[in-house]
């Protein structure tokens, strides 16, 4: 619904204040005294460029805050008695940016800096006076804009933080209902296909004891039914292993490489990089990637090797499985509930997963997940 309210452009509103925060020095410098000459066009050229260079505030708020610490100096050493205002707004803008410790440190070395500068350029009692009145004049306002860049960072950080909550949040309930509906869709359909399977081979044996020829429709029935049941079998027991049994990582890969082997896979194991402590949920979904691509080439690629590859890198965790099946670039990839199941943990992770035949013969399955590691 349109509320009405009329949306600036950033760069419109960087502009706007630039302009205005210039102005504003031009009118304070050139209304009190001010010097005559080269100085005087210096100084006028250092409060135009000190407030002009806010527009740059967001995209290089450091560069910003140097131009605006320096112009300061300039200006009081040309003899114009100004507030550095744009200095105080680049802090603003600094802290906003997360620039705290940085900030501080300019801002202890300009308030050393600019009252040396008056006193090097210009003397007097009454000189002294005002600059140390507007020195306590600065620091209350290099406060204020420190206090609100940081209380409006930390609202911005909050906000962020909500709207991440509120999306895992909707995540995980979607996460949980659809588990739900597939535990009960699997429930039914693997009692209804138990049924089909048990009534084929009744009726198989039936037939061969009576010494008729058996259909071969009926042999397709009962081949097929055997696969379904394995197949729904271990869908829900893939389902069902995070309420039942402990869930499994990346140091249970050894046991499924080994557990390869006993079917007859030449299967290997190699992990590169340097090891460290990942997500549980990342550690899970890089055993169901392997999982599935060692059963899918176990059952389906008649392949006689499989290689497992881990790569640990600082900021994610990749996983490579290759086969040498009989899968070519040419044959057609059908994606099956596996391959389909894998690609949405992957992409609910933030990740990629690329799965395919490889140049010269097998199948290739290449995962990347990102890794969140502490600080």
């Amino acid at each position: 619904m349109d509320t009405g309210r009329i949306r600036v452009p950033a760069g419109a509103m960087d502009w706007a204040i630039a302009i205005g925060v210039a102005a504003l020095l031009l009118g304070t410098g050139l209304s009190g005294q001010h010097p005559d000459g080269n100085g005087g066009l210096l100084g006028v050229v250092l409060l135009a460029a000190g407030g002009l260079a806010l527009v740059a505030r967001r995209r290089a708020p450091i560069a910003v805050l140097a131009v605006t610490g320096v112009c300061a100096v300039g200006y009081e050493a040309a003899g114009f008695e100004v507030l550095a205002v744009p200095y105080l707004v680049a802090v603003y803008g600094a802290v906003r940016a997360g620039h705290r410790a940085l900030i501080v440190a300019a801002s202890v070395s300009l308030l050393v800096v600019l009252p040396l500068t008056a006193l090097l350029f210009h003397d007097g009692p009454a000189r002294e006076a005002f600059t140390q009145a507007r020195n306590v004049l600065e620091i209350a306002w290099l406060i204020a804009a420190f206090s609100a860049g940081e209380a409006l960072r930390q609202a911005e950080r909050r906000a962020e933080e909500a709207e991440r909550t509120r999306e895992e949040t909707a995540r995980r309930r979607a996460d949980e209902e659809r588990l739900h509906i597939a535990r009960e869709l699997h429930d039914s359909l693997t009692h209804q296909i138990s049924i089909i399977k048990v009534q084929s081979e009744v009726a198989v044996h039936v037939a061969r004891r009576r010494g008729e020829q058996v259909p071969d429709t009926l042999l397709a029935i009962q081949s097929a039914g055997r696969e379904a049941t394995r197949e729904l079998r271990a869908t829900l027991e893939a389902l069902r292993d995070d309420d039942t049994t402990p869930p499994q990582g990346l140091e249970h890969l050894p046991e499924l490489v080994e557990r390869a082997r006993s079917m007859g896979l030449q299967a290997t194991l190699t992990v590169d990089g340097q090891r460290h402590d990942v997500p549980a949920a990342v550690g899970r979904t890089a055993y169901r990637i392997v999982q599935e691509a060692l059963t899918n080439t176990a059952r389906h690629a008649s392949a006689t090797t499989a290689t497992v590859r881990i790569q640990y890198g600082p900021d994610a965790l990749s996983i490579q499985v290759d086969d040498d099946g009989k899968a070519t670039p040419d044959s057609a990839t059908v994606p099956g509930l596996g391959l389909l199941g894998m690609r949405e943990r992957v992409t609910a992770l933030g990740g990629r997963l690329r799965a395919e035949p490889r140049a010269e013969h097998g199948f290739t399955v290449q995962a990347e997940l990102p890794v969140e590691r502490a600080s």
